[in-house]
């Protein structure tokens, strides 16, 4: 069964701590091609446009465009912190192979 991401307390939590809503911005994640693997995800804050899949909590927005949803199919968004920095992660059932990066996959 196919479902959209699904987005962690933690993650949402952290939006809060930078005070993603208070500037009207979300947490984007999108799908691109090009990496080392052949797609790479985008995330970056901005604006929810019309044709978005918004995912809410704690008063935070992760939103996911059109394109990107089928790459996302039971994904989860989480933020992580380890030595190496502090950073959103996005676990995918769907990607068969990965690279070191953490942000390129191919499928």
């Amino acid at each position: 069964m196919n479902l959209p991401p699904t987005v962690t307390e933690r993650a949402f939590e952290r939006l809060a701590e930078i005070g993603a809503a208070d500037q009207g911005q979300a947490l984007r994640v999108a799908v691109e091609g090009g990496g080392c693997s052949g797609f790479q995800y985008e995330i970056a804050l901005d604006s929810p446009k019309e044709d978005d899949l918004v995912l809410e909590g704690k008063g935070q927005k992760v939103i996911v465009d059109a394109i990107s949803l089928p790459f996302l199919e039971n994904a989860v968004i989480d933020f992580t912190q380890e030595l190496i920095g502090a950073r959103f992660v996005i676990e995918n059932p769907n990607a068969t192979s990965s690279c070191g990066c953490g942000t390129s996959f191919s499928m």
